[in-house]
Parts: C-alpha cells; sequence; structure tokens
C-alpha cells in the first residue's frame, strides 16, 4: 500500500496539474489527488494490514483539505484557484465535486463551476484549460474536451438538469465520425488537436453522461 504514504508525504511538495507544465506552485489539482489518495486508502487498510497507518492517512487528509479550503480559494477570482496563492482561474478544479472534496452545489464550489463557464468557455462553447498563464509549453492551447466534459458533470452534480445537456452535447458533437474524440479542439477552425485518440476525454464522456442520467432520474 505505497500510494497513501506517498500521497501524504507529496502533499507539501509543490506539483504540476493535470498536463506537464513543469515544476512551479503547489497546484490545487494536484493537492486535490494526494487527498483522494489518503482519504480512500483507510478502506483498504485492513485488506492490506495497514492499519497501523489509518491515523496518520486521516491526520493527512485532514491537513490536506484545510490547506485546499485556506490557501486555494482565491477572493480576487471569486473560486478555488490554479495554485495556492494564485488568482489564476483553472478548470482542473472542477474535479473537486466529482471526486467527493466538496458538494457541487457548496457556495463556494458553485462560484468556481459558474467562472469556469464565465471566463473560461470559448465561442466554440468548449472549455479552456486556463488563460493568460505562461506553463512554459509553446504555441497556444486549444480548448479541451475533458475539461468540457468535467464542467457537464460538476453542472449535473449541482442539479443543474437543463444547462448541462448544452454544455455535454456540444462536446460529444465533436468526436469525429467513429465516435473518437481528441485531447482538444482549435477554437477557430474546430480542427481535433493533440493526442487522438484521447482515452481520458472518452473517460470524461461517459462520467459526465452517466452524472447527467442520474441528476435528470432524480430532477
Amino acid at each position: 500500500m505505497r500510494r497513501g504514504p506517498r500521497a501524504a508525504r507529496a502533499r507539501s511538495l509543490p506539483r504540476p496539474g493535470p498536463a506537464p507544465q513543469g515544476r512551479g506552485p503547489a497546484f490545487v489539482y494536484s493537492k486535490l489527488r494526494c487527498w483522494v489518495a489518503v482519504d480512500r486508502a483507510p478502506a483498504l487498510a485492513e485488506e492490506l494490514d495497514a492499519t497501523e497507518r489509518v491515523a496518520d492517512w486521516i491526520r493527512a487528509r485532514d491537513e490536506i483539505r484545510a490547506a485546499i479550503e485556506q490557501r486555494g480559494w482565491s477572493e480576487k477570482a471569486g473560486a478555488y484557484a490554479q495554485a495556492f496563492g494564485s488568482d489564476v482561474l483553472d478548470a482542473s478544479v472542477l474535479m473537486m465535486p466529482i471526486v467527493g472534496f466538496v458538494a457541487a452545489d457548496d457556495p463556494r464550489m458553485r462560484a468556481t463551476i459558474d467562472a469556469v463557464r464565465e471566463r473560461l468557455t470559448g465561442e466554440d462553447g468548449l472549455v479552456y484549460r486556463y488563460l493568460a498563464t505562461d506553463d512554459g509549453l509553446p504555441g497556444e492551447e486549444g480548448t479541451f474536451l475533458l475539461c468540457t466534459f468535467w464542467l457537464a458533470e460538476a453542472l449535473a452534480l449541482a442539479g443543474e438538469t437543463e444547462a448541462v445537456r448544452e454544455v455535454f452535447e456540444r462536446a460529444a458533437r465533436c468526436a469525429n465520425d467513429v465516435g473518437l474524440p481528441s485531447e482538444e479542439v482549435d477554437p477557430v477552425s474546430g480542427e481535433l488537436l493533440g493526442n487522438f485518440p484521447q482515452a481520458f476525454s472518452h473517460i470524461g464522456l461517459v462520467n459526465a453522461a452517466w452524472a447527467i442520467h442520474e441528476a435528470s432520474s432524480a430532477a
């Protein structure tokens, strides 16, 4: 059971987000993933003969949660930010309600969802991972299908059953003639960019579709 201890140790280290921006500030997305590891680890402790580690995992989980809430929220952005002490908006924080860190209708999370929808959505209706930040990568980014599906899933979890369909269907239409999605989409030409086919985009589509189904059934 190595992931729990590693995540507990890594919580204090600066880590990149879901794409390889390189070393830098403490990204909220990476802290969130450390939280997920130590949040789930106790459920496996008995099976893996690691019950003596549970108290440490729980302590690490609570410390990570407190750090994200205290240092990952930006009053200026009115949303959870890309990194601790940053005011940059980053769509990767949409994972917070998806992994169960916070409810989608929590006031802070709801404000974050609205901010991503208003400020990171391009004219094509798809979501940019972030804007106006030097990530050390050459060229300009397209809109990300995975981030758009994250927005759809977050909206579904927040009970926005009408608004979510437009977001989801716009992203789903970007698949090719045999239903395979790319990583990114050119916001001007609509050309499929990046890794292709992209499994992360497909996983995002499936998860968002299921969340929409569940939200619609509960409505």
